[in-house]
């Protein structure tokens, strides 16, 4: 005798689901206990600031008591986080049920409250693991969307209080790429950065922002006789149209700007649908002129776009150094 191999299925669902909801439960209890202590604690400080020293001596003295009855979540440091993570989130009703401690303690760091409610939205909308919000975080994702766009539009996208119309709300420059795994130092050929984010595409998709899906790898074009081939085919479903990328480990040069508008001119063409918005081409490039780049294409450009990528996670120094140019280039009299 033999069973349906659906029901072995659905059972396995029923089990995993389950599972799931049950972390997700204690997740979300351990967040609401440790909120509550940061309460306790935090208005208890407060009664007492008149008294010297008395804050440090009520962390210290119920440390002391604590965490060798319930563990190192109870230490000193752990209680200041409480204390700190009911400070930056005093609303309870406002705490999301999706995130975890772990989404919490990498957010508190982040000082800036258009900052971090950035990243609260982007976690929130897209689902992001802690790992995703800390590797997004490290690669400084809001510095980097500044640089092409302006803090309002950034955190309208962001809480969905608009939706994305043109590619520079949404594209960063530059990309960082640290998770290929290939050395800054090293020599490679642009067949090895593809193929290194066709292996790493999920990371590479979360790099590139909301809305991205895979088409194609080496697409081929044909003109006249002619094969063409295009490294990256993707389609964005927010802005509603493909995405051609391609990749230069080299300088740009306008030559590359001319190849590339070649392919979206194809695309609009020949591949897009009434119902979709024109094609943008993404230039992926060790390095880039912004001024040339400025020059070879159109003033209403909208479409084509040059963004240096990053094999190392940048500093938060560099960035704001690459801001302060751009304030500077905007404001040049300030």
């Amino acid at each position: 005798m033999q069973i349906k191999p659906s029901i072995l299925t659905e059972v396995q669902r029923i089990i995993a689901d389950a599972r799931g909801n049950v972390v997700r439960s204690v997740n979300k209890e351990r967040v609401l206990m440790y909120w509550q202590i940061g309460k306790v604690l935090f208005e208890e400080e407060q009664q007492g600031k008149e008294r010297a020293g008395y804050g440090e001596f009520l962390i210290q003295t119920l440390a002391d008591q604590l965490q060798p009855q319930y563990g190192s979540g109870f230490s000193k440091r752990q209680l200041y986080w409480y204390i700190q993570f009911y400070r930056a989130f005093p609303i309870m009703s406002a705490l999301r049920t999706q995130f975890n401690w772990t989404h919490y303690k990498l957010l508190l760091p982040v000082e800036n409250k258009d900052k971090r409610a950035f990243y609260i939205a982007e976690a929130e909308k897209n689902n992001w693991s802690a790992r995703q919000l800390e590797r997004q975080i490290n690669s400084q994702l809001f510095e980097r969307l500044l640089l092409s766009n302006d803090v309002e539009a950034v955190l309208q996208v962001a809480k969905n209080e608009k939706l994305p119309t043109e590619a520079n709300e949404i594209i960063k420059d530059p990309m960082v790429l640290e998770f290929l795994g290939l050395k800054k130092e090293a020599a490679y050929y642009e067949k090895d950065l593809e193929t290194a984010i066709i292996t790493y595409l999920q990371d590479f998709l979360l790099e590139l922002g909301n809305g991205f899906c895979f088409i194609a790898r080496q697409k081929r074009i044909h003109i006249e006789g002619d094969d063409y081939f295009v490294d990256l085919v993707l389609y964005n479903r927010l802005l509603q149209c493909f995405v051609i990328i391609e990749i230069k480990t080299e300088k740009l040069t306008h030559q590359h700007l001319g190849q590339l508008q070649m392919y979206v001119n194809y695309f609009d063409r020949f591949e897009k649908q009434d119902f979709e918005n024109p094609s943008i081409g993404i230039l992926l490039c060790a390095d880039k002129n912004d001024a040339m780049v400025k020059i070879s294409l159109p003033a209403s450009n909208k479409t084509i776009l040059a963004s240096k990528y990053q094999l190392y996670l940048p500093s938060e120094e560099q960035l704001i150094t690459e801001l302060n140019k751009k304030l500077k280039h905007i404001n040049p009299k300030k």
